[in-house]
């Protein structure tokens, strides 16, 4: 593993910010950590970085310390330099002896503000300066606490597009409140709520293992009656009405839904026009596994 950390604590004020973390990162993933505010995020992030010390518990990383770069949520620079001086600084800092400050400026979207003062960027021009500032000294382990938050739809494709090309190259952790971003750059994804990491690992067991499979049903009659019959049969879990004429049917087991699903509409008297599975998304699966 490129990170691990073995029943890692962090309390404030008595109370725990982390409870018990085993985290397990591999090497060269994009690694998404996804959680609702106060879940833990930010702080597991700033102890891997050594920003933070934990009160309890280990941290085990496969790289030296100066091979690992963070960005915070919100960075910030000082205002009167120019991109390319904080990107240059950010180098130089990090023993980094190529310029790379045209290259990383240009895949964060900002060559156009290059010679611009940092004082008159916009908040999601800095997260995009961040994120330049961060990779510029190629680290082996990449923290990121949610980098596109701040962003307009454009800025955040070019930040993930940028993620995306980090798988291999480097370990990256990406934390971030919006589920479809994790879901479309990351191999492997942790789950946080109130201080514990509910689940890990890939991404797609996550979304085999977790979900509750579901069906769209296209009715041409008889919805009422169609809720009733399915609310009957002990396989289904929950009915969501979508429209005037859609169901989102959960049901607990695959099995006994093709089997029963068509004749308990029939049975009912129900007209149908359709019957679609439905692939659980990354939502999905986060509100089963934190409810």
């Amino acid at each position: 593993m490129s990170i691990a950390t073995r029943a890692l604590r962090k309390l404030y004020d008595g109370r725990p910010a982390l409870d018990g973390i085993d985290l397990e990162v591999p090497s060269a993933v994009v690694y998404g950590l996804v959680g609702p505010n106060g879940a833990g995020k930010t702080t597991l992030l700033s102890i891997l970085a050594g920003l933070r010390r934990p009160t309890s518990g280990s941290v085990h990383l496969s790289t030296e310390t100066s091979r690992v770069a963070m960005l915070p949520d919100t960075p910030r620079f000082d205002p009167w330099l120019t991109g390319s001086e904080v990107v240059a600084l950010a180098a130089r800092l990090a023993g980094e002896d190529e310029a790379r400050e045209e290259e990383v400026l240009t895949e964060a979207g900002l060559a156009h503000a290059a010679g611009r003062r940092v004082g008159g960027y916009s908040r999601g021009m800095l997260q995009r300066l961040g994120l330049a500032a961060t990779v510029v000294s190629r680290p082996e382990v990449l923290l990121l606490d949610e980098p596109a938050a701040a962003l307009d739809p454009g800025g955040r494709r070019e930040v993930l597009h940028l993620v995306r090309r980090l798988r291999g190259t480097a370990t990256v952790i990406f934390s971030s409140h919006i589920l479809a971003d994790v879901e479309e750059v990351s191999d492997w994804v942790g789950i946080m709520n109130e201080g514990r990491l509910l689940f890990q690992g890939p991404v797609a067991d996550l979304l085999i293992r977790h979900a509750a499979p579901a069906y769209l049903l296209t009715l041409r009659s008889g919805r009422d009656r169609a809720e009733e019959a399915l609310a009957a049969c002990p396989w289904v879990r929950s009915i969501e009405r979508l429209g005037d004429r859609n169901l989102r049917v959960r049901v607990t087991s695959l099995e006994e839904a093709e089997a029963g699903l068509l004749p308990a509409l029939a049975a009912g008297g129900t007209r149908v026009t359709a019957v679609q599975p439905e692939s659980p998304t990354l939502e999905d699966v986060f509100l089963e596994v934190t409810r």
